[in-house]
């Protein structure tokens, strides 16, 4: 799925990988949830970033409160 998209994302192809809107892929990066490198006003997510941010996701990696 991934193989398609650059090595390095805008916002734009972070959100339709994760099917959220564009709101809401912000509010993702600036909570801290997705790592990410801001460059001049625009946001770069590296793929490998994105990758751990769904690890996190996946049985047995999921934080219980």
């Amino acid at each position: 799925m991934l193989r398609d998209y650059p090595d390095v994302l805008n916002i734009d192809q972070m959100c339709e990988i994760l099917s959220v809107s564009t709101k809401t892929g912000y509010a993702l990066l600036k909570k801290g949830s997705v790592q990410h490198l801001k460059v001049g006003r625009s946001y770069r997510i590296p793929k490998a970033h994105l990758l751990t941010y769904l690890i996190g996701f996946a049985p047995g990696n999921m934080v219980r409160a």
